[in-house]
């Protein structure tokens, strides 16, 4: 029992120390709270920006995927033996350039025979349309002779089109893929060579729903944007498909881009902005200004006191469309009221503020992220 009641007042002591040295901070606390009272809080370091009318492009943006122009996987009309690569792979090609040959060593000489017999029926026609001029043989043959001639061109033409066919020429012009097939393979008919494809102008295309299509039309002006890209490129609609998807109650736009360094490459996305009007002046404000919350949003505007202190008064406002680094004000501020841009987290209705714009980045309706 001694021991407990030793151990019990040792436990006393120290539990009443901490709480003393507890109660003497919480005092000091209470104090230093009770001086700030009095002497008034300091200022709050905020940035601010001037509520100013800009003139925004009224846009649309879709989802779009790049499509060539012109574009084609070339394949073997005929089957046979690949003897000459005449492109590299990627090259540019002009129209009727030939890429490649499949061996036409049999064709060729069957030509050569074929071309023998079509001389002399060319003879024996001639010969026998002077006899028949001279009434000397009857009619029949010299329509033997005609047929004769007949067939053997017929044939010179079917091995001219056997070797043509076996001579892989571009159907228009454009840039060369990576090929697939190799010197010495034998191919079969219908097999894939080499694709080909015409990006320049090069085609966009996006689904549209169905409520947005009355106000878009052939030629309006659009803008992509992509990876890449250091700046959107300007194009035009150049179709709108007359069907409306049953499923997703949208139709496929095309639009039409100039593409002459090949910067943008087929089945790339990307971002199509469809310009609706030229410009319609806004209210604009920084995003970062807006403080969202469950009841409204509401900003902070710098206004002086009697004593000629900046102080903030909170207001409600309701906001339109978004551009970048703004948002559009359509109610609740006047052009060149100052808002809070950064720093609002801290501040409550009346609180006092200290300006210092210099302590926020630029905003801007395009923004380029250095890491984007």
């Amino acid at each position: 029992m001694k021991k407990f009641l030793i151990a019990g007042a040792i436990l006393l002591v120290v539990l009443g120390g901490i709480v003393g040295f507890k109660a003497l901070q919480i005092a000091d606390l209470i104090g230093f709270a009770t001086q700030m009272e009095a002497a008034g809080m300091p200022p709050s370091s905020v940035a601010t920006a001037v509520a100013a009318e800009q003139d925004w492009e009224e846009t649309l943006q879709f989802v779009g995927t790049l499509r060539p122009v012109q574009g084609v996987t070339l394949t073997a009309e005929l089957g046979g033996v690949v003897r000459t690569i005449e492109v590299e792979n990627g090259a540019r090609v002009e129209k009727g350039q030939i890429l490649m040959q499949l061996d036409t060593t049999q064709e060729v000489a069957d030509l050569a025979s074929a071309d023998a017999r079509l001389r002399l029926a060319q003879v024996n026609l001639e010969r026998a349309k002077g006899l028949l001029e001279k009434r000397i043989v009857p009619r029949s043959e010299y329509d033997s002779a005609a047929a004769a001639y007949d067939e053997a061109r017929a044939v010179v033409a079917n091995l001219q089109a056997i070797i043509n066919k076996k001579v892989i020429r571009a159907p228009f012009a454009g840039r060369v893929g990576i090929r697939l097939v190799n010197l010495g393979q034998t191919v079969r008919i219908g097999e894939e060579l080499i694709p080909l494809h015409q990006n320049d102008p090069i085609f966009v295309d996006f689904a549209v729903p169905q409520t947005r299509l009355a106000g878009l039309k052939v030629g309006q002006t659009i803008r992509l944007s992509s990876d890449g890209l250091e700046a959107p490129v300007p194009g035009k609609i150049e179709a709108i498909n007359p069907v409306i998807n049953e499923t997703t109650r949208t139709a496929v736009v095309q639009g039409l881009i100039q593409n002459p360094d090949d910067r943008l490459r087929a089945g790339q996305f990307g971002m199509v902005d469809v310009v609706l009007s030229q410009g319609r002046p806004v209210l604009a404000i920084p995003s970062s200004a807006v403080i969202s919350e469950a009841f409204g949003d509401s900003v902070y505007v710098v206004e002086k006191n009697d004593k000629g202190e900046e102080i903030v008064r909170q207001q409600f406002v309701q906001l339109g469309v978004r551009k970048g680094d703004f948002v559009a004000v359509t109610k609740g501020l006047n052009p060149g009221e100052r808002v809070v841009s950064a720093g609002a987290f801290k501040l409550t209705n009346g609180a006092r503020v200290q300006v210092n714009d210099a302590m926020q980045p630029e905003a801007s309706t395009s923004p380029r992220p250095q890491n984007s």
